[in-house]
């Protein structure tokens, strides 16, 4: 009997990634801190992303283990929630790497969540996994040592791959809602100079990518879960405007943003950050792309 692991799956992506193979296993059980009412052979099992619980006996004999859990970066990084963030991914990951330790049989592939930002803040060159440059700050910090926890653990058994994941747009969650509101407020114009780069995927593609690394047995290590065609600030605001047909849309300035990431307790990195990221292995490995038009992608999202 095939089974699906999700650790962290009741957010916006474990939803996406719990329906997309609901049909592909015979049972699916996210790890989860709380319990969730699931349907059908989807069930949840309580564990604190950091300990060694009963939880761990779910993994022997498991398929595939996919963890997405972390504390969410949509915030203010004060010290606290610096904290969290890091802790909350570093433990996660470890204890994940302990409890395939302790398997009998462990699961033949681990994907495990990572993230575009690792890369420098580029206007310029294009980062992929074998020439990308690794940024510095905060949130390369935390990437970095995601990745290293990850890497770090003795599962020889095991496939790896690290999902270094752009923004996902998505109907029902992530960041699209936000910038759609924004627009239909007359918000929508470009965000500081406009120019700085936006790596995106469509959620289509981000399980249809985690289902291609599944299946393709020679794919470890870290790949780059991105649209092809990065587009910019400026030109996204635009296609959305178009999109919503909302004629107008008053720019912001970095004081300004500085100011409205306060109030709503944000930080305008997730802006104003350049991810001119593009996704190397994955066409060198054949994946096609089900969405690479940023503008095709957002009128189907939109409508």
């Amino acid at each position: 009997m095939s089974k699906l692991i999700i650790a962290g799956g009741t957010g916006f992506l474990g939803t996406v990634i719990t329906s997309y193979f609901k049909d592909a296993f015979d049972e699916i059980v996210l790890l989860s801190r709380k319990q969730k009412k699931l349907e059908n052979h989807c069930r949840t099992v309580i564990w604190d992303g950091k300990t060694i619980g009963p939880w761990t006996s779910e993994l022997d004999d498991a398929e595939v283990l996919i963890n997405m859990a972390g504390k969410s970066v949509d915030c203010r990084y004060h010290s606290k929630n610096k904290a969290l963030i890091l802790n909350s991914r570093i433990d996660s990951t470890k204890v994940l790497g302990e409890a395939i330790g302790l398997c009998k049989k462990p699961p033949k592939v681990w994907l495990n969540s990572s993230t575009a930002t690792i890369y420098r803040h580029s206007l310029d060159k294009e980062m992929d996994e074998e020439t990308g440059e690794i940024g510095t700050g905060f949130s390369v910090s935390v990437a970095k040592a995601w990745e290293k926890a990850f890497f770090g653990s003795e599962t020889p058994h095991t496939r790896k791959v690290a999902l270094r994941t752009a923004i996902v747009l998505g109907k029902d969650g992530g960041a699209l809602q936000p910038m759609i509101n924004i627009t239909k407020l007359g918000l929508g114009g470009k965000q500081g100079s406009g120019h700085q780069k936006f790596s995106w995927i469509h959620k289509d593609d981000f399980v249809q990518i985690i289902d291609f690394c599944i299946k393709n047995d020679t794919l470890s290590g870290a790949i780059n879960v991105v649209s092809p065609h990065p587009s910019d600030n400026k030109t996204v605001m635009q296609l959305l405007r178009k999109t919503l047909n909302i004629p107008f849309g008053i720019p912001s300035n970095k004081t300004l943003l500085e100011i409205g990431a306060f109030l709503i307790n944000t930080e305008t990195e997730l802006l104003l950050k350049s991810r001119n990221v593009i996704p190397k292995r994955l066409l060198k490995q054949g994946y096609t792309f089900t969405h690479d038009d940023l503008e095709m992608a957002l009128k189907e999202l939109v409508s």
